[in-house]
């Protein structure tokens, strides 16, 4: 059935075709008024969080950034009090060294002229006590060479002055 009864060719739709025609129409009209604002919505929400992560990452790692800074510095100024505090370790160690150096030549010094001062007691003790035994020893060496008992007298010789 066509809708005008005059025939003026494919401009004359029939009926049916015009509903089904009508149906499709409003299908796609309803899609667009109800479903596509629906999804533009999401979409954009969808991009407002992209863009809120985006920010919320550029202000981690801007607040990352300055805290390395930080660190870093605190860092630099550790080691610059570590290199001063090695410094003054190193000459105050020095200073140890040559106090105790010194120490150590006061004492080897005041060894040796002790040690000297108790050889030179020594040699004269053991000087004195051969003097002493110096005439009993020759008297035995001449009886024995000569074969006879010979005295001695027991007067010390005096040491060369």
């Amino acid at each position: 059935m066509d809708l005008i009864p005059y025939p003026i060719g494919p401009l004359n739709p029939k009926v049916h075709e015009l509903g089904y025609a009508l149906l499709v129409f409003a299908a796609v009209f309803l899609f667009f008024v109800r479903v596509l604002p629906r999804m533009q919505r999401v979409l954009d929400a969808r991009d407002a969080a992209i863009r809120g992560v985006a920010e919320q990452a550029e202000e981690v790692r801007a607040r990352a950034g300055q805290k390395r800074a930080e660190a870093e510095s605190e860092l630099a100024e550790a080691r610059h009090d570590a290199a001063r505090i090695r410094q003054r370790a190193l000459e105050e160690g020095t200073a140890v060294m040559a106090a105790t150096r010194a120490e150590g030549m006061r004492e080897r010094d005041a060894l040796l002229a002790e040690g000297r001062a108790r050889i030179e007691a020594d040699c004269a003790a053991a000087e004195a006590e051969l003097r002493m035994s110096v005439s009993e020893l020759a008297s035995d060496l001449a009886s024995r060479v000569v074969g006879e008992r010979i005295s001695t007298s027991t007067t010390p010789t005096p040491g060369p002055a």
